[in-house]
C-alpha cells in the first residue's frame, strides 16, 4: 500500500534561519478526507477567514476544539504531538526515525521518547520472565 507524505521545512523554536526538514506520512484514509476539502495542496486547516493559521492562532484554536470535544483541560496541540512521539517510540521507532518525523535536530529530544519506551519494554519483559519462572517452579 502506497502512503503519501508531506515534506516541508519548518522553523524550530521560532528560528527561521535554520529550519528543520520534516516528513509526515499521510495514510490513505486521511489523504481521501483531505482531498475532499477546499483548502488546497499546501494548507490543510484554515481559519474562519480562509487563511492558514499562525503558530499562535492554531494553538489557541486547537485548545477551543479540545474544550468543545469535552477533552480534559490540559489537552493541547503540543500534548498531542508528544503523545504521537511516545506512541511511535512504543511501536519501535528509532531516535533517527522520530527526528525525521517530528523535525527534531537533536538526538537528545528523540531519545527522551525512545528511552522511556525501552524502559517500559524492559520492565514488561522482566515481569513476563518472572511469571514464566514461577509457572515452571
Amino acid at each position: 500500500m502506497k502512503i503519501a507524505g508531506v515534506y516541508y521545512s519548518e522553523p524550530k523554536n521560532r528560528n527561521t534561519r535554520h529550519p528543520s526538514d520534516v516528513v509526515v506520512e499521510i495514510p490513505p484514509e486521511l489523504r481521501e478526507a483531505l482531498d475532499m476539502t477546499p483548502t488546497g495542496a499546501t494548507t490543510y486547516l484554515i481559519t474562519d477567514k480562509g487563511k492558514p493559521f499562525t503558530i499562535e492562532s492554531f494553538g489557541n484554536q486547537f485548545k477551543k476544539w479540545c474544550v468543545q470535544a469535552g477533552l480534559p483541560h490540559h489537552c493541547t496541540a503540543h500534548g498531542v504531538r508528544k503523545a504521537a512521539a511516545a506512541d511511535h517510540a512504543e511501536a519501535g521507532a528509532s531516535a533517527d526515525e522520530l527526528k525525521a518525523m517530528f523535525g527534531w535536530n537533536k538526538s537528545e529530544t528523540a531519545e527522551i521518547y525512545t528511552r522511556a519506551a525501552e524502559k517500559r519494554r524492559l520492565a514488561k519483559n522482566a515481569a513476563r520472565r518472572r511469571r514464566e519462572k514461577r509457572a515452571d517452579d
